[in-house]
């Protein structure tokens, strides 16, 4: 009896269904309560910010009210900043599959992308219940609250923009610290300013004069962010030079180059 001779599609679909799982139960089981320390993250940050706007008594930004602002803003970010991390250790975490020819770098990185994917979106539907069931509504205005949000088109195209940035971001810069590691150190540093820097935690729109705003407008996830709010309410006022395809650009852009790079150092990537 011959075997079933299987077509490469097959193959890669059985080695990114055996990664993905593997990276799920790492992810969710590795550690005692795991999958709390998920949600755990965005809670604090978010509950730690949004109490010290509430203390300044601010309680809005743009119209929207100041908790969906946060989530709004910190979801994407988050987001965007787990996928680059999960691609760019990707290659170290999992050498030993190398030893099976039909396990490339690429796959690693993309399954890796998918899950954060998978993972990230049941937390922000959580975040969102939690603070709908504690009275928080998109909008400050009690007399006619707005629970959901009005764009979610919008919402998603956002979502998906900065995921397609965090894997493009995450396969250039894992060629880039296979070759001089101390990089990985920088990037830890950059984390937190990054968070404001992008708008994430603090409102740019109003702390940064207006014909200096293009200079924040050019980092891309500035856009995706912005985008992300709009979505949760139209009438929400961007800052200047704000463009969806300027998102997209970027994001397309990385991957060409990540895929390129993937391409070129593909041995050099497995080697120990």
């Amino acid at each position: 009896m011959t075997e079933k001779i299987r077509t490469p599609f097959e193959v890669t679909f059985a080695v990114w269904r055996a990664l993905f799982l593997r990276e799920a139960l790492d992810r969710l089981f590795e550690a005692r309560a795991a999958w709390f320390w998920l949600l755990l993250e965005p809670i604090i940050y978010i509950s730690l910010h949004a109490f010290g706007f509430e203390t300044l008594r601010i309680r809005q930004v743009g119209g929207i009210g100041i908790n969906m602002w946060i989530i709004a803003g910190f979801i994407g970010f988050l987001l965007w900043r787990r996928t680059w991390t999960q691609v760019l250790h990707g290659v170290d975490s999992n050498k030993a599959f190398f030893a099976y020819r039909q396990v490339k770098p690429f796959d690693v990185a993309i399954v890796r992308a998918v899950l954060e994917l998978f993972l990230m979106v049941p937390v922000a539907i959580v975040l969102m219940c939690i603070v709908i069931a504690t009275g928080h509504a998109i909008t400050p205005d009690l007399l006619n609250p707005v629970w959901l949000p009005q764009d979610p088109l919008m919402v998603m195209a956002s979502v998906i923009g900065l995921w397609l940035l965090g894997l493009g971001f995450g396969l250039a810069t894992s060629v880039a610290m296979r070759f001089v590691r101390e990089l990985d150190h920088i990037f830890k540093i950059i984390y937190l300013p990054l968070y404001y820097i992008s708008g994430a935690l603090l409102p740019l729109s109003i702390l940064v004069p207006e014909p200096y705003q293009y200079i924040f407008a050019a980092n891309p996830i500035v856009n995706g962010l912005e985008l992300m709010r709009q979505g949760f309410m139209p009438s929400y006022r961007t800052m200047e030079g704000i463009r969806l395809g300027y998102l997209y650009a970027w994001a397309l852009g990385l991957n060409l180059l990540g895929l390129a790079l993937y391409r070129r150092f593909s041995k050099k990537l497995v080697m120990r």
